[in-house]
C-alpha cells in the first residue's frame, strides 16, 4: 500500500525544527509494509495543505497521513483544508484516536483532527507530537488496513476478499 506523509509545521517548513512526528509516521508504517510514496514539509497554509491532499490522492495513494496543525492556535487549519478536500468523512477513525489518546492525557480532547475519503485514498489527520502520533497509529493499524481494503474493494465490509 502507497503511503503520503504530509507534516504540517511552520517551524518545520523553515528548518527550525526537526520532523520527529514524520520520521515516526516513516517508521511505524515502514514496518506495516507501507511504501513511503510521498513526503513533504510544509507551513501552516490551508492552500498548501489542499494542494498535497488533491495532488496526492490524484496518484491514487492508498493513504495520507497528515502531521500537525490539529490543535487551538489560530494556525492550525489542517482539519479545515482536509474538510474541504475530502467527499466522505470517516469520523469513526478521528473519534478513535481521540478516545485512544484520552487513556493517557486528557489533552487528547484538544484534537480537531478529522479523517475522511477522496476518491479511493484514505485522508486521516494525526496530531503534531511524535508521541501523540505514536499513540494514535497505536489505536488505527489494528483496523487500518482493512478499511483500505474495503476502500480499493480487494475485501469485504465482514472481512471477504472480493479479488
Amino acid at each position: 500500500m502507497k503511503l503520503g506523509i504530509l507534516t504540517i509545521s511552520d517551524k518545520g517548513a523553515r528548518g527550525e525544527r526537526e520532523d520527529r512526528s514524520g520520521k515516526a509516521i516513516q517508521e511505524i508504517m515502514s514496518q506495516q509494509g507501507f511504501e513511503i510514496a510521498e513526503y513533504k514539509i510544509i507551513p501552516d497554509e490551508p492552500e498548501l495543505i489542499k494542494k498535497y491532499l488533491l495532488e496526492w490522492s490524484e496518484k491514487e495513494l492508498d493513504l495520507i497521513l497528515t502531521t500537525g496543525g490539529t490543535g487551538f492556535a489560530p494556525r492550525d487549519q489542517t482539519p479545515e483544508a482536509t474538510r474541504e478536500v475530502i467527499e466522505r468523512e470517516a469520523p469513526g477513525i478521528s473519534e478513535a484516536i481521540r478516545f485512544y489518546g484520552l487513556q493517557k492525557t486528557p489533552r487528547a480532547m484538544l484534537s480537531r483532527g478529522v479523517a475522511g475519503i477522496r476518491k479511493r485514498t484514505l485522508i486521516i489527520n494525526l496530531p503534531g507530537s511524535e508521541k501523540a502520533v505514536r499513540e494514535s497509529l497505536s489505536a488505527l493499524l489494528p483496523a487500518l488496513a482493512h478499511g483500505i481494503e474495503i476502500l480499493k474493494e480487494t475485501a469485504g465490509e465482514c472481512g471477504e476478499n472480493h479479488k
